[in-house]
């Protein structure tokens, strides 16, 4: 397997391209670019504290390198007839320049309104069904994998998943459900402390302004 399969597989829980940016196969070049810069938001390095930068940096090439054979024709149709694609041709590539070069900036009020849009929206639930079939139920995991969410949160997800265990559509995981109060309040005296380290910086967990961008369309 090579390794951005297996770094796709280690954080996204697919080797499929279209998976990890959850898009369908026949998505057109606009609808890719939006997916990409939508999860790049999630997992850029400078929206973490020292402790996670290390993972995100990683996702976020993971998604460079899956976003860069994707928009490109030839590559992509390549990748959908083969499902081959070449490792080489993104050697050296600096993902943050990358980035930046593709995305203007934008404002603390637009991420609000997209959280707004986010939360409750198809897109959140299927967000929530992904990381609780690859985490098998494991709450930290989920509340690391989807958007917006942190121990607040964890009624509401709890409430999703329960609704779509009743429709058939999940299989019920009993550590989720029966967490260990332990793990519970270790999970939010850490959450609690991030919190605190990100006021001290004056950065949200949305993402520092200095480097946040939008999809231009």
């Amino acid at each position: 397997m090579s390794e951005l399969l297996s770094k796709c597989e280690e954080y996204y829980g697919t080797r499929n391209f279209y998976e990890v940016l959850n898009i369908t196969e026949d998505a057109s070049e606009k609808d890719i670019k939006k997916a990409y810069h939508k999860l790049s938001l999630f997992v850029h390095p400078d929206r973490v504290d020292e402790s996670k930068k290390a993972v995100s940096t990683e996702k976020f090439k993971v998604l460079g390198k899956v976003y860069s054979v994707l928009q490109d024709s030839e590559k992509r149709r390549i990748y959908d007839e083969s499902g081959e694609f070449d490792e080489d041709s993104y050697c050296g590539v600096n993902w943050m320049e990358y980035w930046r070069s593709m995305f203007k900036r934008i404002s603390t009020e637009d991420i609000e309104n997209y959280e707004k849009e986010y939360i409750g929206s198809e897109t959140e639930i299927r967000d929530i069904k992904k990381s609780y079939v690859s985490s098998k139920g494991n709450m930290d995991i989920i509340l690391e994998s989807v958007p917006f969410s942190d121990c607040d949160s964890e009624p509401r997800i709890m409430e999703v998943v329960r609704k779509l265990i009743d429709n058939g559509e999940l299989e019920e995981y009993d550590c989720f459900f029966n967490e260990p109060e332990r793990k519970k309040n270790r999970r939010r005296r850490r959450w609690e402390a991030e919190r605190r380290e990100a006021e001290r910086f004056k950065v949200t967990g949305m993402f520092s302004l200095l480097v946040l961008y939008v999809v231009l369309f």
